[in-house]
């Protein structure tokens, strides 16, 4: 699956411009999502020099990151044309802004792999009844 992450407040407590503590857990969550075969959009309101703080903290702990404020892999985190929509295309998205708030990384993991079985679970039911 493809999964938009927000930063400040998400990844990290809230401290704009600056960036806050680690929240608890949150980069081994993403790295084992990334290992569980998830695509990582690092979507943030930062930009220019902000932004580029926030990827290097990412990379520095081992975020593996697709892409940055696009749908375009990360080589093309600065670069835009007219053809480019502002609007990230993601089947999650994980932000502290979420209505009801943000869970923790724990819950948010298991809402994840819950949601990956029960598309397979589907998939397999479809395929059973073709093949019926």
């Amino acid at each position: 699956m493809k999964i938009a992450v927000d930063f400040d407040g998400t990844i990290v407590e809230h401290k704009y411009p600056s960036i806050g503590k680690e929240k608890p857990f949150a980069v081994e969550t993403l790295k084992q999502l990334v290992c569980d075969g998830h695509i990582l959009i690092l979507w943030t309101v930062r930009s220019g020099a902000l932004l580029e703080e926030a990827v290097k903290w990412c990379e520095s702990r081992g975020i593996r990151l697709y892409a940055v404020n696009s749908n375009h892999p990360r080589d093309y985190m600065f670069s835009s044309t007219k053809d480019d929509s502002p609007k990230v295309d993601a089947d999650i998205f994980i932000d502290d802004a979420n209505l009801g708030g943000l869970p923790d990384w724990g819950e948010i993991y298991e809402m994840i792999n819950g949601k990956v079985q029960a598309r397979a679970k589907r998939k397999r039911k479809r395929l059973f009844k073709i093949f019926r």
